[in-house]
């Protein structure tokens, strides 16, 4: 789950860094209040077709997962309890679909509706299509090297910092 979510903020520094000098400016719809239908709808196809909606996909069977690992102790509850997450699935679509057009809805303040249709036209190319199918790879890949970067750049700054204070007679462990 952790990983899936860090993956999901990292898509959204990716997609949202693009467009961050367009962000300063605010969308001409949303200065006026709700954006447009179309704005909107625009909007929710960059989040379909850039992949993002499919990120979301991963994220609710891991909601069945921790329910079924906390009924291990009870395992005569495992035929009912698959029976009432299949019956859930409809409803996680409707929670999933929430998430969606709230997504878009941040895309529709950030970006106006013809920033978004080219958006969508570029994933609707074979290269966009490309970048969709790897960014699950290249998401899962710059979780793993933001982890080392991290952990190597908080040694490098304690180490300084360490060699620093130790030039004013400070000693730090």
């Amino acid at each position: 789950m952790k990983r899936v979510l860090s993956a999901l903020a990292v898509a959204a520094l990716v997609v949202l860094s693009d467009g961050h000098a367009a962000a300063q400016q605010p969308a001409a719809s949303a200065a006026q209040g709700q954006p447009s239908a179309s704005h909107l709808a625009a909007a929710r196809e960059v989040v379909n077709l850039s992949g993002m909606g499919r990120s979301f996909d991963a994220v609710l069977p891991r909601f069945g997962e921790a329910i079924r690992k906390n009924a291990v102790t009870r395992p005569d509850l495992t035929k009912d309890l698959d029976d009432v997450l299949e019956k859930l699935k409809p409803e996680l679509e409707l929670q999933k679909q929430q998430m969606v057009t709230a997504s878009a809805r941040i895309f529709a303040g950030s970006m106006t509706e013809q920033e978004l249709r080219d958006t969508a036209a570029f994933f609707k190319t074979p290269s966009g299509q490309k970048y969709v199918l790897a960014q699950p790879a290249v998401l899962d890949e710059m979780v793993r090297q933001m982890e080392v970067w991290t952990r190597d750049v908080s040694e490098y700054v304690m180490v300084r910092v360490r060699a620093e204070m130790g030039k004013r007679g400070h000693i730090m462990q």
